[in-house]
C-alpha cells in the first residue's frame, strides 16, 4: 500500500519511489510483478502523472524496474544487482572509514550529505 502525505517537506515522487523501492528490495513486491500504469497510479493515488512517471523513471534508472514498452513496468530481477551493488559499496565505504578512523556517527552524516547533493537522475 502506497501513501502519499501531502503535508510532508519530501515531493510526491520521491515518496512514491521510497516506497516502491522499500517494497522492491524487501519483497513485497517480487521480481516480475507488474505495477499499475503511471496513469492508473496517478489517479488512485490522486498524483499528477509527471510525479508518478518521474517517480517510475528513477526506479528504472536504478534497475528496480524495467518497463516492456506497451506490456506495462515490472520489477526487475537487476533490482538485486543493485542491491549488492549497494551493500558492496557500503562495506569498501566503511572500511575506508575504519582505515581512516572516522567516527562512524560522522561517516554517516558525510553519506547523508552526499545522497543529499547527489544529481537527481
Amino acid at each position: 500500500m502506497i501513501v502519499i502525505d501531502a503535508a510532508s517537506p519530501t515531493p510526491p515522487y520521491e515518496q512514491l519511489r521510497a516506497q516502491l523501492a522499500r517494497q522492491i528490495q524487501d519483497r513485497s513486491l517480487a521480481v516480475g510483478t507488474r505495477l499499475p500504469t503511471i496513469r492508473r497510479l496517478a489517479a488512485d493515488l490522486g498524483l499528477a502523472v509527471n510525479t508518478v512517471g518521474r517517480a517510475y523513471r528513477e526506479l528504472e534508472e536504478a534497475g528496480l524496474i524495467e518497463t516492456r514498452g506497451r506490456a506495462g513496468s515490472f520489477v526487475s530481477a537487476a533490482g538485486d544487482q543493485a542491491l549488492e551493488q549497494a551493500r558492496r559499496a557500503a562495506f569498501d565505504y566503511a572500511a575506508v572509514i575504519a582505515r581512516v578512523g572516522i567516527d562512524p556517527t560522522q561517516a554517516i552524516r558525510i553519506v547523508e550529505a552526499a545522497l543529499g547533493s547527489a544529481p537527481t537522475p
